[in-house]
């Protein structure tokens, strides 16, 4: 698990005033661990055109610049005057190397972005937007100083971005990274350290990264065990079954010891999986929402208010019945537009989609700071699972996932966590890294997953 910031003006500043380090001692490093990233990976015979800004990162750039220096064939293009005090002495020492820059963007093996930092706060001009889009269009490997140029400090695009093979950003990670819109754009992530490690540098923060090593599976420890020590999950299924038919073979191979599905019409379901007209009295967890459609309010309040946890999903998020249920210790799963559904319900904001994703962090803090004892879980390229005031993402969601019933089997991985005895919070992150990785280490087109092999892909785990 590693820290997230939303800024790291104020890590630098406590380098300078508590540490002793300086602006030159951090840039140096910043800039070696581009050097190294490509001294790892290119021959000498690769050429590196380094783009540079007008401020700091530009300044990043410009220091890289000199340590490539006759290793490597370097191309330094400044396309604008220059106004950091340390860009200008940056290059000073260059051109007393006698590097000099270039006038024109040309092709080269590697591009280095050095434009904007991660503090980008307006909006791109055309310039700017035209070095881009140029460089974009090329088969260079490119990489990102701190973020691709054109993310903004909120992690937005405006206009157009850089679209990075690797960003190798300084110091510790940032928010804006992890948005689901900056995905395609920074590749894999690295952080350099700045002279000091990174647990030094980094303070406390609210908010962090999810590692594959963070994910712990439900083994079994006990040997003096039978099928109800692992709980036992109850899906309601509505009018869309084939949704709670999926999450129960999920929950089931996912380690509950009992799963029933909750209908009042008789399913074909498998041998393992079985049925009840109503919830059994020895269950554990209630997983609800998937495919529900119109149901008995009734019947959804009496099941809401049974005292066992509960995974919550989809439908009932457009239904004001769940506001009644938001003091307790539940799970919510809900995608985009299903969250613009429970914020409008919730009186924290009417928004679009478009709007909830350019600030996804930011609806998804109030929203948890409103509730604290619910468990969010944000659907998305990179989904963001809160309690209170404590952030998690998890950022290893692909394009494998986007087909209809991948949300119904993380449900019913949850529910099957939950059902088990696991708290909410570790219930909802273990499955969403279960989710994630399963669809990461599917092997056939990444158009072909259906639901049945993520579930297979999970029980491989």
């Amino acid at each position: 698990m590693q820290k997230i910031f939303n800024e790291v003006g104020s890590l630098d500043k406590r380098c300078y005033e508590e540490l002793g380090l300086n602006e030159d001692i951090l840039m140096e490093h910043a800039a070696f661990s581009i050097y190294n990233h490509i001294n790892n990976n290119f021959d000498s015979s690769s050429s590196v055109l380094i783009v540079c800004g007008s401020g700091n990162n530009g300044a990043d750039g410009i220091t890289l610049a000199r340590l490539l220096y006759t290793k490597y064939d370097v191309k330094l293009y400044i396309p604008f005057s220059l106004k950091s005090k340390m860009a200008k002495h940056q290059l000073k020492r260059v051109e007393l190397l006698g590097l000099n820059t270039v006038s024109k963007i040309s092709q080269c093996d590697i591009i280095v972005d050095s434009l904007f930092g991660s503090g980008l706060n307006k909006d791109l001009n055309l310039q700017s937007q035209e070095i881009i889009n140029t460089l974009n269009e090329m088969p260079s490997y490119k990489i990102a100083c701190d973020i691709p140029s054109g993310i903004n400090k909120e992690g937005q695009v405006t206009t157009c971005a850089l679209e990075s093979d690797i960003t190798i950003t300084m110091g510790a990670l940032k928010t804006s990274l992890f948005t689901d819109i900056a995905k395609d754009y920074v590749g894999k992530i690295e952080v350099s350290d700045l002279g000091i490690q990174r647990e030094v540098y980094e303070t406390n923060t609210n908010k962090y990264l999810l590692d594959k090593t963070d994910l712990k599976l439900p083994y079994r420890n006990k040997k003096n065990s039978h099928k109800g020590t692992y709980g036992h999950l109850n899906v309601v299924a509505g009018c869309k079954k084939g949704a709670g038919m999926i999450a129960s073979k999920a929950a089931f191979g996912f380690g509950a010891g009992l799963v029933s599905v909750v209908c009042h019409e008789n399913l074909d379901l498998p041998y393992h999986i079985m049925q009840t007209h109503f919830i059994s009295d020895n269950c554990t967890a209630i997983a609800i929402g998937m495919g529900l459609g119109k149901y008995e309010t009734d019947e959804i309040k009496k099941i809401l208010s049974k005292n066992v946890k509960k995974i919550v999903d989809a439908d009932l998020f457009y239904d004001e019945i769940l506001i009644d249920y938001l003091d307790e210790d539940i799970v919510l799963t809900p995608h985009p537009k299903e969250f613009c559904s429970l914020l409008k319900l919730c009186n924290i904001a009417d928004i679009s989609v478009e709007v909830l994703q350019n600030n996804r962090f930011k609806y998804v803090e109030e929203f948890s700071l409103k509730y604290p004892k619910v468990v969010l879980l944000l659907k998305g390229a990179n989904v963001i699972i809160s309690q209170g005031e404590k952030l998690y993402v998890n950022n290893f969601g692909s394009a494998v996932l986007s087909k209809g019933g991948s949300g119904d089997v993380l449900s019913g991985l949850v529910g099957s966590l939950l059902a088990q005895g696991y708290p909410s919070l570790d219930s909802a992150i273990n499955a969403s890294l279960a989710h994630a990785l399963a669809g990461v280490n599917y092997k056939k087109n990444d158009f072909s997953l259906i639901p049945s092999d993520l579930i297979e892909e999970v029980r491989r785990l």
